[in-house]
């Protein structure tokens, strides 16, 4: 039984009755039509009826958990409007019907860190960060999106000192309350949801403080989703259990469910959704891991919302979890982007439904594996979407798949009640496993007549995606070719006079603290633009992030052969580094090993990790030996760190060389990798005229 409750679908051989239609697209299509008989197998029928059941809440991407749209915001237009256009435009692309933001924490919640509107209790700024600029153009697109904010990690004063956010529940709730006024305020946003903090414990008391702020602030329409973690009983229960708590809670919210909720969760009567889910690599063994998790998750679990991670792929590919997305972005430099399979798959049923839908009871498992879902708009309209995913083309990256068998079989959709009247319905297929083409994705295969008993016949193969429905504006959008695909640029500068529109330089992405462009008003120096780390004071992290700051920039690839220079002032924050061939970001910053070099308050050293642990080279202030190059910390210096096509390794400072060795004796350097800036520790230190050149 457990192998019949799991995953399937379909190749075509449409059949309907009497007479070929004259809307069919293709004689190659037609061929595969067959006479419809009366005498089929009970079995294989379906029947589609009145039967209302659940509320369809829609379908949607995360942008965050984190950092993962950050390059996007670099690309130049046409092309930064023709992604957005392919993920949020109706009927065009994936036609999103929900964007899920992170609330940004400054600290790392996966790919990098997104900055918060509140860095200290005393300021706020609207302007920081990305999210505020994607809500906004996904709005634009589809006015009636819905938009959810969660946090992640939290600026380091929201915590008092403790690893959690409830010290004081109070402070915390206003903190999320100020981000929802503030982006109506400043982005005439409204907000539908949010969440409490991402995969991390709950408290209950600080739900009921949420529910309390957003009322007493005007913000009752406001709903809560509750609580993000990795499953849905441990909230279903405490709801069951607390009145006040089941009033705060709008909606039940669990990670990754294996498209299974529970009956603790049902006996809630709330909605369910999978808040996050699919984490696959966008090729197309992901595009059946999502085909079927859509069907499946409202099949097997009642779960009417399904939000992917991630929206895009625009973070670097040398990033943790590369590409596991909707599609991909990351060459903002070049202007190339990838248009993948889950971006079809997630348009069967967005291109064709709408959020308040409902769910038809008659949605269930086929009996030789796969589902279909069927939806109406409670008058006319009707769509159902069929999936055939076998076991080995469908496995997502969580949670494990059990074993199951898929065979090719015949699905007859008897069409009961007011649907006796649809006289035809609109056809579109993706073929997906190893038959998938880009010409065999959403395809439109016209329209397929319902014969005379109100009956349409499906010979469905394995592996298949179809949608059957009257609603008739589907679409598979599409744009001229994008620019081919490029390595990053060599050379490359970058002096943070020109800024981008956005809070943060071009392509530096994150890894901890939050870097920023800053203006000098009363500069004298020539450094009256600068990049400046801005938080002083460790967040309440998600990961385990460094003990300072660091953002990374280029090529992973970079080894040998180039130059990297660069103007740094430590400010407040003890120290200032420049980096090499940086092997690590998201969650595994903390452990990156390279090529660092150290400005610290009373040495310079060469460390092979960030921690600090690893000396190659280091100078006290009082080793004349060595102390050939005066500095001042408080001041500007200047560090150029160059590696030779022979592998040897030069850094100067400030003009001289105070350092070179042979790498290849160093057995703790990687052999590539990023370039990085950062700070020793949380506080102000500023970076210009930063370059990075071939040796």
């Amino acid at each position: 039984m457990l192998e019949m409750l799991q995953t399937f679908l379909i190749s075509l051989l449409l059949v309907s009755c009497a007479h070929s239609f004259k809307t069919y697209k293709a004689a190659s299509f037609n061929k595969n039509f067959k006479a419809f008989s009366k005498d089929l197998d009970s079995n294989s029928t379906y029947s589609i009826g009145d039967s209302l059941a659940h509320t369809f809440d829609g379908i949607g991407a995360v942008s965050g958990g984190g950092a993962t749209s950050r390059l996007l915001v670099n690309y130049k237009d046409p092309y930064r409007s023709e992604i957005l256009d392919y993920l949020f435009k109706p009927n065009f692309g994936a036609s999103l019907q929900i964007l899920k933001v992170e609330i940004g924490g400054d600290g790392q919640s996966t790919e990098g860190t997104e900055p918060s509107h509140m860095h200290n209790e005393n300021e706020e700024d609207y302007t920081r960060g990305y999210e505020w600029f994607l809500m906004k153009e996904a709005k634009k697109r589809n006015p009636n999106i819905t938009l959810v904010g969660l946090p992640w990690a939290w600026p380091g004063w929201i915590g008092d000192g403790t690893s959690l956010p409830y010290a004081n529940r109070t402070r915390t709730a206003d903190y999320v309350v100020k981000w929802v006024k503030g982006a109506k305020k400043h982005h005439n946003l409204t907000i539908n949801f949010v969440g409490i903090w991402n995969e991390r414990p709950y408290d209950k008391a600080y739900i009921k403080v949420l529910r309390s702020s957003l009322d007493k602030a005007g913000l009752k329409s406001v709903g809560i989703v509750a609580a993000d973690g990795a499953q849905f009983i441990t909230i279903s229960e405490s709801i069951l259990n607390d009145k006040d708590l089941n009033e705060a809670v709008a909606v039940i919210g669990a990670h990754y469910p294996g498209t299974f909720s529970g009956r603790v969760a049902h006996k809630t009567n709330k909605p369910l959704w999978s808040s996050e889910d699919y984490s696959t690599y966008n090729d197309v063994i992901g595009a059946g891991c999502l085909a079927r998790i859509l069907n499946q998750n409202y099949v097997t679990g009642n779960i009417t919302a399904t939000i992917m991670w991630n929206l895009i792929a625009s973070y670097y590919d040398d990033l943790p979890f590369n590409r596991c997305s909707l599609m991909t972005a990351n060459q903002p430099w070049s202007g190339h982007y990838d248009l993948t399979d889950p971006l079809w798959v997630t348009a069967h049923t967005t291109q064709f439904t709408k959020p308040g839908w409902k769910y038809l009871s008659s949605s269930s498992m086929l009996s030789k594996g796969g589902s279909f879902v069927a939806l109406t708009d409670g008058k006319e309209e009707l769509t159902i979407v069929i999936e055939s995913m076998s076991h080995d083309n469908s496995v997502c990256i969580r949670p494990p798949l059990p074993g199951y068998q898929v065979e090719r079989q015949t699905v007859v959709f008897q069409l009961d009640d007011h649907f006796k009247n649809v006289k035809k319905l609109n056809l579109w297929t993706t073929q997906l496993g190893k038959g998938a083409t880009p010409e065999t994705t959403f395809k439109n295969e016209g329209q397929m007549a319902v014969n005379r008993y109100g009956q349409v016949s499906l010979d469905v193969a394995v592996d298949m995606l179809i949608t059957l429905t009257t609603v008739s504006h589907g679409n598979k959008g599409k744009y001229p070719t994008p620019p081919p695909s490029g390595n990053f640029p060599l050379p490359y500068h970058d002096n943070f006079d020109s800024e981008s529109g956005f809070s943060e330089a071009n392509n530096f992405a994150d890894q901890s603290g939050s870097f920023e462009y800053f203006t000098n008003t009363s500069s004298s120096d020539g450094h009256s633009k600068t990049l400046r780390q801005v938080v002083t004071q460790r967040p309440v992290t998600w990961c385990d992030d460094p003990e300072g700051a660091i953002t990374v920039v280029g090529d992973y690839s970079w080894s040998t052969s180039f130059n990297a220079s660069v103007a740094l002032k430590a400010e407040s924050s003890g120290g200032v580094f420049i980096a090499l061939r940086v092997d690590k970001g998201g969650c595994d910053a903390r452990e990156a090993h390279g090529l660092f070099f150290w400005l610290l308050n009373s040495s310079w050293m060469i460390t092979s990790d960030l921690n600090r642990s690893k000396y190659m080279k280091r100078c006290m202030f009082e080793w004349t030996s060595c102390w050939n190059a005066g500095y001042y910390l408080d001041d500007w210096n200047n560090v150029t760190l160059s590696i030779s096509p022979k592998n040897h390794f030069y850094a100067h400072l400030n003009g001289k060389l105070v350092a070179d060795f042979d790498v290849a004796t160093k057995t703790d350097v990687p052999a590539n990798g990023f370039v990085a800036l950062g700070t020793a520790n949380y506080g102000y230190g500023q970076f210009d005229d930063f370059s990075v050149t071939l040796f």
